[in-house]
């Protein structure tokens, strides 16, 4: 038998698996490269080359492995992803870096088979899927973005990526119903658990429907340093 705490290890590292392969389906990256520390996915843009994602949760995050990693990056547009809070991390990482001083979340929820949510009175659905992702646009009577999501099935996980309520929209229950229909074509779709790493304004939110969270996230990005050489690659 697994102890409690091992047990809960097991089930962060498996959820930070499960958001890295939706992660790449939803934003049209490259599969993601298994390092000794994480994964690697290369996302080919200015500002977000590529994406270096420790496999460690927080208390199992080691100073010695993000230092190793972070020293290893040299290139500006280049993210780093380590589950634990910027307050502990921030000091490991040294010049060179940008980190955002809010902690991300990744979170983690069973997917009930519940109906598609009712639209929303004075708004227009639009739901689509193209590979592999399902999008949920609505919009206001005049055809401006009121509440956007997607979602990408790996299997049996699924992960909820750029939720996005307009600010002339919200406290209207939007977001509310974004994450219901998404879930419900998550789920037609053989998904059951949905996963997503959220910000602190969406944690309310997800929390209220029943989403857990699995760790703090820091994200930096390097903005550029001297050359040595990329982590994991001899």
């Amino acid at each position: 038998m697994v102890p409690d705490g091992r047990r809960e290890r097991v089930v962060a590292n498996g959820t930070v698996r499960a958001w890295v392969d939706g992660w790449v389906v939803s934003r049209g990256a490259a599969p993601p490269v298994v390092e000794a520390w994480g994964y690697t996915m290369d996302m080919g843009q200015a500002q977000h080359v590529t994406r270096h994602v420790l496999g460690a949760t927080e208390d199992q995050v080691e100073e010695d492995t993000v230092r190793e990693v972070a020293d290893a990056v040299t290139g500006a547009g280049v993210w780093l992803k380590v589950f634990a809070e910027p307050d502990r991390v921030t000091p490991w990482l040294g010049d060179g870096w940008w980190i955002d001083p809010e902690p991300g979340y990744l979170m983690s929820t069973p997917l009930a088979g519940d109906p598609a949510p009712p639209v929303p009175d004075g708004y227009r659905l639009r739901v689509w899927s193209r590979g592999g992702v399902t999008r949920v646009l609505l919009a206001d009577t005049d055809g401006a973005l009121a509440a956007r999501g997607q979602i990408a099935p790996t299997g049996a996980t699924a992960v909820a990526d750029q939720i996005e309520t307009a600010p002339a929209h919200r406290r209207r229950g939007l977001g509310r119903f974004v994450m219901g229909t998404l879930a419900h074509a998550a789920v037609t779709q053989g998904a059951e658990t949905g996963v997503l790493a959220g910000t602190p304004e969406g944690r309310s939110l997800y929390e209220s429907l029943g989403w857990r969270v699995e760790a703090r996230l820091t994200s930096a990005r390097c903005t550029g340093r001297a050359q040595t050489k990329r982590p994991g690659r001899d």
